[in-house]
């Protein structure tokens, strides 16, 4: 054997690797991902006079090659930025409302002390129109944008 027929065998070793490795890689690729679930922290005033609050799924269905959820009965939207030392002591919300975080991180606070942070991408229903309410603060180093979207009666 002479070194054209090694370098020739190790060059097929080589390329016959990569192409392992490449399908092995397009195969974790391709592998289908199981879809997460879409949820909704649920704020809300209990028979105490408190906030209390529930982490909810959203129910989706398919529908072509998407999925949707139903349709809720909305009146407006709203954007707003706080500042990351954004503060409000305990207030009921001012209306029943989605509040969904684009950008930045925030917090609430509820009377026994849990506090909730929100992220980019996280849904709220804020529904704790009556009673104490929470504490509402910024958190992070980065101005927190959110989209209010007023629930319809």
């Amino acid at each position: 054997m002479n070194w054209t027929h090694i370098r020739a065998i190790a060059g097929m070793f080589v390329c016959g690797t990569l192409i392992v490795w490449n399908a092995h890689i397009d195969g974790d690729v391709a592998t289908a991902q199981a879809p997460r679930p879409i949820t909704l922290t649920h704020v809300f005033t209990g028979v105490d006079g408190t906030s209390h609050l529930e982490v909810k799924e959203i129910p989706l269905t398919p529908n072509g090659g998407a999925e949707l959820s139903e349709m809720a009965k909305v009146t407006g939207l709203q954007f707003r930025r706080q500042p990351p030392t954004y503060f409000d002591d305990f207030h009921p919300a001012s209306r029943k409302q989605y509040v969904v975080t684009l950008r930045g991180e925030g917090e609430i606070e509820l009377a026994d002390g849990q506090k909730i942070v929100a992220r980019a991408g996280d849904v709220w229903l804020m529904e704790d129109v009556t009673g104490k309410g929470h504490i509402s603060r910024g958190r992070g180093t980065d101005d927190r944008i959110t989209l209010f979207i007023p629930v319809a009666d």
